[in-house]
């Protein structure tokens, strides 16, 4: 590998107000007084650890998630990254990402946050409609995002997002566009609109709600892309849409086949090293094991094998409507294109592919079945 890829840095932080019906991400109800301050030297420590994975390379972007990371004081967040930046050098100006709960947003001082650096906050909306709230275990209420988005205007924050969802129990075309106008008229600079699906060990799948038909679904997508393009926000990847130069950069970077330093409980980290080898690892999963220092922060590694790259790569890179340039796939896995050309004829006939052949970037019809696309570069 001539060049190594940008590298950015996720912090978890796993703990929420209560876990959500539909969730599957390794997050647990906040303990009655939450360990801050534990947590935040045994991060540090963590990433002490991690350091020697990257001598010498430059942070990119950060992001903190969850959980509910805006559960941690103003204080706490800038004692993280003033240790990460002591221990590993930042690009100037980039980006940093807050994830915060529109229902603990009274108590966050987005100033003192801005202060400490995070330049971009991702606010967990999902819906604005109260019986939709109700039902995917929300803690927040409409009006309670609205002013999360006015508070942090107000503490200096200029780069928002949104996560909005839809294809919710029971909900109509109709209130699907209801909650992207409602969003709208916020301004955010970006919005995640994402349909919900039911994960495994999750409550909905041990006691699925009733979700709309497809035909309701296509309509909802249909008419929300269409929607989302005419306030000014262009569809970059499956489920983000971005107002000119607003994608988020962290984002890009996974979907580019980038690096990531990952930090916290079950934080999931990629490493490509000066030898051409790439590395996943994740770390321990639960709270009070990652806080026992009689543990290790590293739960598993895994070393990427060559026949695993052509998928690997795809996974994330297809999930871009414009795609990425060809020759990346052999500057990001050390392979040459050659070695999956009949893959590649075989997408492009089938019409889920560009023509193009110095892009990998999927059609329109690739990007609705984008799971058949992905099957062509699945090598046994």
């Amino acid at each position: 590998m001539t060049q190594l890829p940008p590298l950015s840095l996720y912090i978890h932080i796993p703990w929420c107000v209560r876990k959500c019906p539909y969730c599957d991400f390794n997050s647990h109800a906040a303990p009655g007084k939450l360990p801050e301050a534990d947590y935040v030297a045994a991060l540090l420590e963590d990433l002490t650890e991690d350091v020697a994975r990257v001598q010498g390379r430059v942070l990119t972007s950060i992001f903190m998630g969850g959980g509910t990371p805006s559960l941690f004081s103003a204080s706490a967040i800038a004692s993280i990254l003033q240790g990460v930046q002591a221990r590993i050098a930042f690009l100037p100006g980039m980006e940093i990402t807050l994830e915060a709960n529109p229902g603990t947003a009274e108590f966050c001082d987005f100033g003192d946050l801005a202060a400490a650096g995070i330049n971009r906050l991702s606010l967990g909306v999902q819906s604005f409609n109260a019986a939709h709230l109700q039902q995917l275990g929300r803690i927040h209420s409409a009006d309670e995002a609205r002013r999360a988005v006015e508070l942090a205007r107000a503490g200096g924050l200029t780069n928002i997002n949104l996560d909005l969802m839809h294809g919710l129990p029971a909900q109509t075309p109709q209130q699907a566009v209801d909650d992207l106008q409602e969003a709208f008229a916020l301004g955010p600079e970006h919005i995640s609109w994402y349909q919900l699906t039911i994960e495994p060990n999750t409550v909905f799948y041990s006691r699925p709600p009733q979700l709309p038909v497809d035909d309701a679904l296509a309509d909802i997508q249909e008419t929300g892309e269409a929607l989302l393009a005419a306030q000014g926000y262009a569809q970059y990847e499956v489920s983000a849409y971005a107002r000119p130069g607003r994608q988020a950069a962290h984002n890009l970077n996974y979907w580019q086949f980038g690096d990531y330093l990952a930090i916290g409980a079950g934080a999931h980290g990629k490493i490509s090293h000066p030898d051409g080898r790439i590395e996943r690892y994740w770390k321990t999963r639960l709270p009070q094991d990652y806080l026992d220092p009689t543990k290790a922060f590293t739960a598993g590694q895994q070393w990427l094998a060559p026949r695993q790259l052509p998928l690997e790569f795809m996974l994330n890179a297809l999930r871009l409507v414009e795609g990425v340039p060809a020759s990346l796939f052999s500057a990001r896995t050390g392979l040459a294109l050659a070695d999956i050309a009949a893959p590649l004829a075989r997408a492009r006939q089938r019409g889920l592919l560009c023509e193009d052949t110095t892009l990998l970037a999927p059609t329109a019809l690739g990007l609705r079945f984008l799971n058949e696309l992905l099957a062509e570069f699945e090598i046994a």
